[in-house]
């Protein structure tokens, strides 16, 4: 249990309880309309209502707007609910300043739209109906994640 503890010093339960919610709510979804529950083509049905570059104009970004906006901001009020209800209060605590969270957002939902999907979409519903290029994607994301972090420890980021 000592070796557990070292990785999760905060605990393992809510990982596993807030997995098989995230799991419960993309297969509900996918259940009730076929839909996949991906949040990177949110990001880009986000930028149609801003730019009217040809590439966020496309069919598949406006049909699905309405829905797409209405799953991000139901991740991100359950995150608000989460923490102001069972997180005890405390809020979101971070050292980064809010301007390099809404940089990073940025750059990460471009990356992940260039990228042809995002960890959730890839990594949740994918993997979980066996798709091939899932499978490799999520590969590919969790070797970077480890190669980089691995980086920046050495670098004495953290």
């Amino acid at each position: 249990m000592t070796g557990i503890a070292q990785w999760f010093p905060t605990g393992w339960e809510h990982f596993l309880i807030g997995g098989l919610f995230i799991g419960l709510g993309v297969s509900v979804l996918f259940w009730l309309t076929g839909l996949i529950g991906g949040i990177s083509t949110a990001y880009s049905a986000v930028w149609s209502l801003i730019s009217r570059h040809p590439f966020f104009q496309h069919e598949k970004f406006i049909s699905t707007r309405n829905w797409r906006l209405m799953y991000g901001l139901g991740l991100i009020m359950g995150a608000v609910v989460f923490t102001y209800t069972l997180g005890h209060g405390e809020g979101f605590v971070t050292k980064v300043p809010l301007w390099q969270l809404f940089a990073g957002g940025i750059i990460g939902g471009f990356g992940a739209r260039m990228g042809g999907g995002c960890t959730s979409g890839h990594g949740i519903c994918g993997v979980g109906s066996g798709q091939l290029p899932s499978i490799l994607a999520v590969l590919i994301f969790l070797c970077t994640a480890i190669v980089t972090a691995h980086m920046v420890r050495a670098l004495g980021g953290f």
